[in-house]
């Protein structure tokens, strides 16, 4: 992925912290004569870690499940590259909220694009682990308390149908594009529009451009920022 120096992430807490509150993940694969595959799939952290990618992402294990059905699952090979592209907040930028002339429009967003190498997991008792991980995962982040214990079996009924695998990080580039050319006054004008909208995706891009560091901010100071802006 091509980044302009204007929008690479101030440190890698930004790309873990954008694929843990986006977890849907684009995975593209080679598939030799039959083309590229790409399949959108929930991904999560092995062992029931947190992602922390503020030194580096190399090395961290990722999980993923999708239908055996799929193509995509046959084309699947332990040992290939896979990239994985997850896509946070964006919006489109009207020039007329930059308020001033001439101008051009734009669209601002944030991705993280993930690179690694493919394990296939054959067993299913260890196939029914990635199904139930998931489920724990994100029912701790974006569900209501469901208790799946009364589920296992029906977990087990469906499983032969999944295919899992493994993910080792070998690189991770993200992307926020969040008005950084811009003068501080259009960038918080631009910020201000996007706050006012109805749109949730909108307000989260907003809270973004409002974490990024403004001139004469020190690391530290935007670092509290972000500490703050991330407890419960």
């Amino acid at each position: 992925m091509f980044v302009p120096r204007h929008y690479r992430e101030p440190d890698g807490s930004w790309m873990s912290d954008l694929i843990q509150d986006n977890p849907l993940a684009l995975a593209v694969t080679n598939g030799g004569d039959d083309g590229p595959f790409a399949t959108h799939l929930p991904i999560i952290p092995a062992h029931g870690t947190v992602i922390d990618w503020s030194d580096s992402p190399n090395g961290t294990v990722l999980l993923g499940h999708l239908n055996r059905a799929n193509p995509h699952w046959h084309a699947l090979r332990t040992g290939e590259v896979i990239l994985l592209v997850f896509t946070g907040p964006h919006g489109y930028v009207s020039p007329a909220v930059y308020d001033v002339t001439p101008a051009a429009p734009t669209w601002n967003f944030t991705s993280v694009h993930v690179h690694g190498v493919i394990e296939k997991v054959d067993s299913l008792e260890e196939t029914l682990e990635v199904v139930r991980a998931t489920a724990r995962t994100f029912e701790s982040s974006f569900g209501s308390g469901w208790d799946q214990s009364e589920s296992v079996d029906y977990f087990r009924s469906i499983v032969s149908g999944v295919g899992a695998f493994r993910v080792t990080v070998t690189g991770a580039e993200g992307m926020f594009k969040l008005s950084q050319e811009q003068p501080p006054e259009v960038r918080e004008r631009v910020k201000r529009s996007f706050s006012q909208r109805a749109c949730s995706r909108h307000r989260e891009t907003a809270e973004l451009m409002g974490r990024l560091p403004q001139k004469g901010q020190t690391k530290g100071q935007a670092e509290e920022w972000h500490d703050a802006s991330h407890k419960p």
